[in-house]
């Protein structure tokens, strides 16, 4: 009998101390593995759409640079592929990349690689059930492209809008912005700062900053090493710069390298620019390989500057 009161006592005294200690157990658990939540979401992230050049390849879209916060996407440039990487992007879970939300560009210049994808931003989310016109921040000339887009489609949207597929009447619209360096945009998201770059002949040329809760995003657009760039993207946590390979230049024709030494920006001068910047990441895109790999590309770079750098393909997630 003593024995079996013994017991109680003792398997009461058990379940007490469980109750007690339990909900820490718990919640220990909880907050240890708080940062490691499944499908938990960067408020920032950063979608290569595309990473070529006007060279024909067909792994790289043109350039297009996704940044998306809160499910909010923001599109630097509009190469050719633009909806497409959009909707590749969506389907690998970037739910802010749903074509329909495609309503906003900032346009670094006009070069075609830059905006081949223009008319399929403007009309294809349209086609598909944006109901908002697509707003266009972009130099100089960004009006008059636009307004020769909507006249070259005329029939198309006439067709779609009379005819008998259903269609909406704004979302094939568009509010173009013909900007100046400064701050071109900003909302509750995001503080959008555009600033002069170099770039050959082009009179207007711009890169973007991109300045979140979280993150501040630096974009080159092209460019030849330029203070103004560094002075903008210091102590960025991203910098996207475009790049082409010193070495694989020196097998270029004359007439070639003296155009690409006064357009864009070698592997060693970006090295240069990123020992100034210290960007927490350097991302490369629009590069120019002429035979050379991405990791020979990487070489290249390390030689002089020992941070962390990705050589950017179509549809990374940063």
């Amino acid at each position: 009998m003593q024995k079996k009161i013994f017991l109680i006592i003792f398997i009461s005294l058990v379940l007490l101390i469980i109750q007690i200690i339990a909900p820490s157990i718990i919640f220990s658990q909880d907050e240890d593995n708080s940062e490691a939540l499944p499908n938990q979401k960067p408020k920032t992230q950063i979608i290569l759409l595309g990473t070529g050049t006007p060279n024909a390849d067909p792994d790289r879209s043109g350039p297009a640079v996704a940044i998306v916060i809160n499910d909010t996407p923001y599109l630097v440039d509009c190469g050719v592929g633009v909806v497409r990487r959009a909707a590749a992007a969506f389907k690998k879970g970037v739910s802010g990349l749903e074509v329909t939300k495609l309503n906003r560009v900032f346009i670094t210049h006009l070069h075609s690689d830059h905006t081949l994808g223009l008319a399929d931003l403007i009309l294809t989310p349209w086609i598909l059930g944006r109901e908002v016109p697509l707003e266009i921040f972009g130099p100089e000339g960004s009006k008059r492209m636009s307004g020769n887009i909507f006249a070259a489609y005329q029939e198309d949207i006439h067709m779609r809008l009379y005819g008998l597929e259903p269609a909406n009447t704004t979302g094939y619209k568009a509010n173009v912005f013909e900007i100046e360096p400064g701050i071109v945009y900003q909302d509750k998201n995001v503080i959008v700062e555009a600033f002069s770059v170099k770039h050959g002949s082009w009179p207007v040329c711009f890169g973007f900053k991109f300045k979140t809760s979280d993150k501040t995003v630096v974009i080159s657009g092209d460019t030849v090493p330029c203070e103004n760039l560094v002075q903008y993207a210091k102590g960025c946590d991203v910098l996207i710069h475009e790049v082409y390979s010193e070495i694989q230049l020196q097998k270029r024709a004359p007439e070639w390298q003296t155009y690409h030494k006064a357009n864009h920006t070698s592997t060693k001068e970006l090295a240069e620019i990123a020992v100034k910047i210290k960007p927490g990441l350097l991302v490369l895109y629009h590069q120019l390989f002429w035979g050379s790999t991405d990791d020979e590309l990487l070489k290249e770079i390390g030689e002089i500057y020992p941070g962390k750098v990705i050589s950017g393909k179509d549809l990374d997630i940063f």
